[in-house]
């Protein structure tokens, strides 16, 4: 977010990551992915430990720089990405997760109410946002357009007036006045 109130995409981080001992590793789902051999070296993949544990380091840096401590995790149907997340930050026993335990922003939802689209690939046409079916379902690429889709929510909720952005001694001032 600049300096008054516009979101943009930021920092991206980007592994391919070994499936973790007993994961079910369905045919169908891989090849919807385009992951031909989870486990070729090929891949250049690291355990999910280590891609958590430099996803965190980045997340807790931005904590700090904002002054927060969660963050919110943005995704489309993020229930999903959640609770993945949270497992395997629970299988590496990691102790310093950022994210919250159980708020998020679901993209889906707030561009079917935004947009009247819930589908990544209809929403971001319909936001203007250019979106190649042959790239979708990269988590990656996915990941990159629902964090463009996001920030052009909630800047045309900015565009309409919707929550100005407001610094805690102009808060206090209000609140005063009321």
């Amino acid at each position: 977010m600049d300096e008054e109130g516009w979101l943009s995409p930021d920092k991206t981080l980007h592994f391919h990551v070994t499936p973790f001992e007993g994961a079910n590793l369905v045919k169908e789902a891989l090849e919807f992915n385009g992951i031909r051999d989870p486990f070729s070296p090929l891949r250049g993949a690291v355990d999910e430990e280590h891609a958590l544990k430099e996803i965190f380091k980045l997340i807790r840096k931005e904590q700090k720089a904002a002054g927060c401590q969660r963050s919110i995790m943005v995704a489309h149907n993020a229930n999903f990405d959640h609770s993945f997340v949270m497992a395997a930050s629970e299988r590496a026993s990691l102790k310093r997760n950022p994210f919250h335990p159980f708020a998020t922003f679901d993209t889906a939802a707030l561009s079917g109410l935004a947009l009247g689209q819930t589908v990544l690939a209809k929403a971001c046409k319909t936001a203007g946002i250019a979106f190649d079916n042959r790239e979708a379902h990269s988590a990656l690429y996915d990941t990159e357009r629902t964090a463009e889709l996001f920030c052009e929510i909630v800047n045309r909720w900015k565009k309409m007036g919707g929550w100005p952005v407001i610094e805690p001694a102009q808060e206090s001032e209000q609140e005063a006045e009321s």
